[in-house]
């Protein structure tokens, strides 16, 4: 792994707090991590790795700052062989299984279509159960890292 782009959707700031406290435990690789991201912006990490850390909105979508992106790949759809991924997903399994996680499961799927390769199962986060995100993700992030360098070597 070249670098690590970590790009993120949330609607009050939890998820991207916590994608600024996984961003700062990687020391190995240059991490970039996207806000407002566009399609160039995710473009540029076509042959790297992609990490999506999102909350989830209303009846399971994507928060407004990520959704631009998500709708431009699905429009473009740029094939992405050589890029990796991974998907912690944020939501409450209170809204019902149809909405969990909804925008994490509508990006893992895409990413799929668009051939991308996932070096891990994607990371649903139950806020009903984990109100502090990071105890979950904090060792899933550091598998996923393992894994993605394990997989561009």
């Amino acid at each position: 792994m070249n670098k690590l782009g970590i790009f993120v959707g949330s609607v009050y700031g939890g998820a991207e707090e916590l994608a600024e406290t996984l961003a700062a435990k990687l020391t190995s690789v240059p991490v970039e991590i996207f806000f407002d991201s566009t399609l160039d912006d995710f473009m540029a990490y076509d042959a790297d790795t992609v990490l999506i850390i999102s909350s989830t909105t209303g009846q399971g979508e994507i928060p407004e700052n990520l959704l631009p992106l998500y709708v431009a790949l699905k429009d473009q759809f740029p094939l992405l062989p050589k890029q990796y991924y991974g998907v912690i997903a944020l939501g409450d399994s209170s809204y019902g299984e149809d909405r969990f996680c909804g925008a994490g499961r509508q990006f893992d799927a895409l990413l799929t279509e668009l051939n991308s390769q996932s070096v891990q199962p994607r990371l649903d986060i139950d806020a009903g159960v984990n109100f502090e995100p990071l105890e979950v993700a904090e060792a899933w992030f550091t598998q996923f890292v393992a894994s993605a360098e394990q997989a561009a070597a």
